[in-house]
């Protein structure tokens, strides 16, 4: 009826405000709903990518299922054009709840359930629909408002669509995840979003509403506004609970800081165990074999000067400072605030040995890679401990060009050693490792070490793994400028199993295959080449 009475009067409909007003406040909409949608995405691909790893597939899955997704929504928009000003409210309380309990819930999935891929295509897959219904409905709504040619509605349109995209493309790395985190920060910006939408259709468009659809809008806004004012103080609750849902009741520290997510599990006079972003980094159970298998081959020949990266829980520089001629040990962390746990926790200080206490270790905090380009320094001994290869964000700290700086930080006579992940259950990706490090300018020698008792995530390993076969090894590369000699350890420490012939061709030759396919070494440890081809 409304739009019959407008088609007879051929002009713009009878608003509260004027028609300059009231296009004004529908693009201002515009650039609102717009950010709070990249938002949404944004907080799905970094949530995904903190549970389930590897980045550039969980954004690949986000962006594609939720772009599909705005298509079938602007499709199924068409049949809301005739009550456009109840049909945009509505969708915006909906698009709010859902964006904005979106992270609560997949991080729910993922510590009750153990599998949030699921709930993550999801949330991709609705809360693209309601997004992709958004324009269209703008669409008519701002022609109701100014008359204009369809060419000038579209344009204003995306014009205030694309900038409000840029705005919560910065707002959320900058502003939401530093004062609020993930979560809170999901429910802030649907709280936005639908305050937004509903103050639009019940103050400019009040007059397009009947009494009953006005009062249920007022409702629904109110009720997702409430739902989201009420989760948000509930947050720290959530996340306790979640946190021992997937770390256990032993929780000795969790802190989120600018880099990752720490959490120390265990008691003070039981086993203990260091998470990073979820994965687990250090085990009591086991990590003696580990970083006992780490650094003593690489500390046969000189060793008076010694570059430690990553290793920021001091358990390499622990066992690197039982060498009495040791004079200088530089640890280089990117994270200050596990070398700060490492050096202050009762529990982990002991179990390294309180080598921060040494006046012998300096600790730098910066990223191995730029700390590496601006050194000057030599070094006798290089030990690369840091995060497992298959995770995307440390996949330039495995790479022909990484190495290529460690080469020129080397002694003439001085030693690298890398930890290159499992050659048990990620042959491929270890292989890779070793192929990167001789594209650096080094000659490498493969071991590897048995007895690993633990895997790599925390409460349900399927979420973080993905099924994956459990490693039952180490495998590290050891690497010179010249040939390294036999490997060989101190008495009592883990026995190695220097990697023969056979296995060293084969792995070769699954490496150069992949290069075959133009898959270059800086790029052959994501985790889309673990698999054998």
């Amino acid at each position: 009826m409304i739009d019959q009475q407008m088609s007879l009067r051929g002009g713009a409909a009878e608003l509260p405000v004027r028609a300059r007003t009231g296009r004004f406040l529908v693009l201002a909409v515009v650039f609102i709903c717009a950010a709070c949608g990249l938002v949404y995405e944004l907080e799905l691909v970094a949530l995904a990518s903190y549970l389930i790893g590897d980045s550039v597939t969980q954004a690949s899955v986000v962006l594609s299922v939720m772009v599909f997704a705005m298509g079938i929504g602007s499709l199924l928009a068409k049949r809301l054009r005739g009550r456009a000003a109840v049909g945009f409210g509505l969708i915006e309380a909906a698009l709010a709840l859902v964006g904005g309990t979106s992270a609560l819930i997949l991080y729910a999935s993922f510590a009750w359930l153990g599998e949030s891929r699921y709930a993550l295509v999801g949330f991709s897959l609705a809360i693209g629909i309601l997004i992709g219904a958004e324009i269209p409905l703008l669409m008519t709504l701002i022609q109701r408002v100014d008359r204009q040619d369809a060419g000038g509605a579209v344009a204003d349109l995306f014009a205030a669509d694309y900038v409000g995209a840029l705005v919560g493309g910065l707002a959320f790395p900058f502003l939401l995840l530093p004062m609020m985190g993930q979560l809170t920060g999901a429910l802030f910006t649907g709280a936005v979003n639908a305050a937004a939408g509903g103050a639009l259709v019940l103050w400019v468009f009040r007059r397009d509403l009947g009494t009953r659809s006005r009062w249920l809008l007022i409702l629904v806004n109110c009720a997702v506004i409430a739902l989201l004012a009420t989760a948000s103080v509930m947050v720290d609750d959530f996340e306790r609970a979640a946190r021992r849902a997937v770390y256990g009741n032993e929780v000795r520290v969790a802190v989120q800081t600018d880099e990752q997510e720490i959490v120390l599990t265990g008691s003070r006079r039981g086993s203990l165990d260091l998470y990073l972003d979820g994965r687990l980094r250090v085990s009591s159970r086991d990590e003696h074999r580990y970083h006992e298998a780490l650094v003593h081959p690489a500390m046969k020949g000189a060793h008076r000067r010694v570059l430690i990266l990553g290793g920021g829980d001091g358990l390499a520089a622990r066992e690197v400072l039982r060498y009495p001629d040791v004079t200088s040990v530089v640890v280089v962390e990117i994270d200050p605030a596990v070398t700060r746990l490492a050096r202050t926790d009762p529990a982990l200080s002991r179990l390294n040995g309180h080598a921060y206490d040494d006046p012998r270790l300096t600790a730098v905090a910066g990223d191995a890679f730029m700390w590496l380009r601006a050194t000057h320094d030599r070094y006798d001994v290089v030990i690369s401990d840091l995060p497992d290869p298959g995770i995307t964000a440390s996949t330039k700290l495995y790479a022909s060009e990484f190495y290529g700086l460690v080469a020129g930080a080397l002694e003439p006579g001085g030693r690298l050693v890398v930890h290159a992940g499992p050659t048990s259950s990620r042959p491929t990706t270890f292989w890779t490792v070793e192929a990167s490090v001789r594209a650096g300018g080094l000659v490498t020698r493969a071991y590897r070490v048995d007895g690993r008792l633990t895997g790599f995530a925390a409460g349900p390993d399927r979420a973080a793994t993905g099924g994956a076969e459990a490693p039952r090894d180490w495998g590290f590369v050891l690497a010179a400028h010249q040939d390294t000699g036999r490997l060989s350890l101190d008495p009592g420490a883990p026995a190695l199993r220097t990697l023969g012939e056979r296995e060293l061709l084969a792995g070769r030759r699954s490496v150069e295959r992949l290069r075959q396919r133009g898959v270059l070494p800086s790029t052959l440890v994501h985790p889309r080449y673990w698999e054998e081809p």
